[in-house]
């Protein structure tokens, strides 16, 4: 930690340590229970220093998660996806033919999605399963905000589908490896991050065109939406880089803002779901809250010898921001 470090304001006091004991994949808030998916197949349920472990997947590992406030639904080595509520209960949701689950998306009509090399499948809420074949393994799944439409990363592009309804899949192509995939809060963007260490975004609305960002030392594979979905906050460099969406072309022709410069890169970021502020969490388990406003910093975490930052989340109000680490470490902070 260098003297400007240990100078800043800290929270760090306010942080009530987690011993998750193994990789922290994943972590949503149930409500008030912050709910840590664990490399070991557990899910670990945390709430006012009260523990609780869930066999979500016995003897395996879970390999991606997403929460909803009232679920986290994990995909494991085992082919299974699996539901987790706030009372530590586990149902199977689906399961392969042991194929792994390489990534799970949730609707916010209570749908879910989750992929399995090529094969993606997606649920609705009333219980209607469609599956697709895409053009090369699905490597990230992301819902539309508005309508059930299901944006899926590729190789050489992402596709877009209505599983509801007999309309052709849209692709949307570009050469390369795409990772992740996001849609923007208003519904004109789809951004995937791609193993070149760059961004590539397609803008929906009116013409398709397209969005190269580029210039990261690493692969950006955190990627949030800010409060009011005018910026994009991504990991991959030695700062949280955001890049501006507040007109029609997006981030064309403008450059990112950057924030929390460190010599360590940054490895995942999670905004604030109300506030102009951006939890930050780097390679080397240094964790801070910047606000986007001025770039002030509050320190949270002030460890750089520890495992690495591997996920982050804040509870719906934004009252609580809880981390986990790849050696296991974790905590939750309650803001005052």
């Amino acid at each position: 930690m260098t003297s400007t470090e240990a100078a800043q304001p800290s929270l760090a006091s306010l942080v009530r340590p987690v011993e998750a004991g193994a990789h922290v994949t994943a972590i949503a808030f149930l409500g008030e229970v912050a709910a840590f998916a664990l490399g070991d197949g557990d899910v670990l349920l945390w709430r006012d220093d009260a523990e609780h472990r869930a066999q979500a997947h016995p003897g395996g590992s879970v390999l991606c998660g997403a929460g909803d406030d009232e679920r986290l639904v994990t995909g494991g080595d085992d082919g299974r996806v699996v539901v987790t509520g706030a009372d530590g209960s586990t149902r199977e949701f689906a399961k392969t033919a042991g194929a792994w689950i390489d990534c799970v998306a949730l609707h916010h009509g209570g749908g879910v999605a989750w992929s399995a090399g090529r094969d993606v499948t997606s649920r609705d809420d009333k219980g209607r399963e469609k599956s697709l074949q895409a053009p090369s393994s699905a490597r990230g799944l992301c819902f539309a905000p508005k309508g059930y439409r299901l944006a899926i990363a590729h190789y050489n592009g992402a596709t877009l589908w209505f599983p509801n309804l007999d309309a052709a899949p849209e692709l949307l192509e570009w050469k390369g490896s795409h990772l992740d995939v996001v849609w923007s809060p208003d519904g004109r963007f789809v951004v995937t991050a791609m193993q070149e260490n760059a961004l590539h975004g397609w803008r929906l609305q009116p013409d398709k065109g397209h969005m190269r960002m580029s210039g990261y030392a690493a692969k950006p594979r955190s990627l949030s939406w800010c409060a009011e979905g005018k910026e994009l906050a991504t990991s991959g460099a030695e700062a949280a880089i955001l890049w501006p969406f507040d007109s029609k072309e997006g981030p064309t022709g403008k450059r990112p803002r950057e924030f929390g410069l460190r010599p360590m890169r940054v490895s995942q970021v999670a905004c604030h779901p109300r506030l102009p502020i951006v939890a930050v969490g780097y390679e080397d388990g240094y964790l801070c809250l910047i606000r986007t406003i001025d770039g002030s910093e509050l320190v949270v975490r002030s460890n750089t010898d520890a495992g690495r930052v591997t996920a982050l989340a804040w509870d719906r109000k934004g009252q609580y921001l809880a981390f986990g680490c790849d050696d296991g470490a974790g905590g939750v902070l309650r803001l005052p």
